[in-house]
């Protein structure tokens, strides 16, 4: 296998350090060697100081491996012709070529360097030692060929796995995003309707005095009044809606309010889902008409959660609230052990939040002895 489009990952000072650290016990190991050799035979201190030279020069050959990995492999596998300290920089060099997995320039420099080690064994004649060293000398070779193999697999794995966790790291925030705009449509359409009635209101209401003269003052008090409130709805469902501009020109059928929550828990019960209600809502009456829809879709999606990550389970819900106080829903369902998210985990918590935060209030959730507990706060003015 010939691969070409390798590139090595850029090493830090660490990297580098520990490269030139793997280097260092062969030199180490013949440079003891050199040391009791000159301490015994004095006469060969000049080789011993050319064998520590070459060996030093390889290490500095060996900063340019990463650029030209094969040529700077096959000059410090010539020096180990002439030096044993060499040996340890010629090993960190095969093995950054290897990495590579181009085998025209592997077994090359992997028979020179057998040639040199042969070489220089039996520069004295063959004997016993001289085939001890070939065979080990062999034997290092090889390892060291499957050590970078493995090595060149091991990065292509964790290259491998980083790429798949950025993949997945980038599907998810598409999507979060999907459903953030999935849930400003949906907020989008529930309120054409409403403003299209309080719309429709105003006009109605301001084309009657306009044309009827016969009004009495107190009728065209009555009249103004009714067109400054239904002008003040109007203004706070807007801004409720700006920012969530649609893209498609569907509308949707209007949406329920907190008034059929009763119905919504007698449909869910009816297929299998068992849910404890504790209303405690004071002047529903009261609750503004968008943060009734808001709570609805609150509790239904809260729902559509446990039914998904708890199936079978006891749901608890609480609704507590009047005005002047705020409303909060809260609801629990126990969590299975060892149970995954299933497709487009926690999506429904990311629609939620984004309901919160659109009606203007807050949201929160947390395991607690063993339950899942959603908590939201909604706004309600007295």
């Amino acid at each position: 296998m010939d691969d070409r489009t390798y590139e090595p990952p850029e090493p830090d000072r660490a990297g580098t350090a520990l490269r030139y650290l793997c280097a260092a016990p062969t030199m180490l190991f013949y440079g003891a060697t050199l040391v009791w050799m000159v301490a015994h035979y004095p006469d060969r201190l000049t080789t011993a100081l050319a064998d520590v030279a070459l060996g030093v020069a390889g290490l500095v050959v060996m900063w340019w491996r990463r650029r030209w990995p094969w040529q700077v492999a096959l000059v410090i596998v010539l020096l180990t012709a002439f030096s044993d300290t060499a040996n340890g920089p010629a090993q960190v060099a095969y093995v950054s070529l290897c990495t590579h997995r181009r085998w025209r320039q592997i077994v090359p420099v992997a028979a020179l360097w057998w040639l040199c080690l042969a070489g220089r064994s039996a520069w004295n004649g063959v004997t016993q030692p001289t085939v001890v060293t070939l065979v080990t000398g062999t034997a290092v070779l090889g390892g060291l060929t499957v050590f970078g193999l493995y090595l060149r697999t091991w990065r292509d794995l964790a290259a491998s796995r980083n790429e798949a966790a950025r993949t997945a790291e980038r599907e998810q925030l598409q999507r979060i995003e999907r459903a953030r705009l999935a849930e400003r449509v949906r907020i989008a359409q529930e309120m054409h309707d409403v403003l299209a009635h309080r719309i429709s209101l105003l006009a109605m209401l301001a084309g009657g005095l306009a044309y009827r003269g016969d009004l009495t003052p107190e009728e065209t008090r009555a009249t103004a009044l009714a067109i400054q409130e239904n002008a003040h709805q109007s203004m706070n469902e807007l801004r409720a809606v700006l920012g969530t501009l649609r893209r498609d020109g569907g509308l949707e059928a209007p949406q329920p309010a907190l008034a059929q929550v009763e119905a919504l828990l007698e449909e869910v019960r009816a297929a299998g889902q068992r849910v404890e209600m504790d209303d405690a809502v004071q002047r529903r009456d009261l609750l503004p008409a968008q943060t009734a829809r808001h709570a609805y879709r609150i509790v239904q999606e809260a729902l559509t959660n446990a039914r998904k990550h708890a199936p079978g389970s006891r749901v608890t819900a609480e609704l507590r609230g009047r005005p002047g106080q705020g409303l909060r829903i809260r609801v629990s369902n126990p969590v299975p052990s060892g149970t995954a998210a299933g497709p487009g985990g926690r999506l429904g918590l990311v629609g939620l939040a984004e309901r919160t935060r659109m009606a203007g209030g807050t949201i929160s959730h947390t395991v607690r002895d063993g339950r899942f507990v959603l908590d939201v706060r909604l706004p309600w003015e007295a």
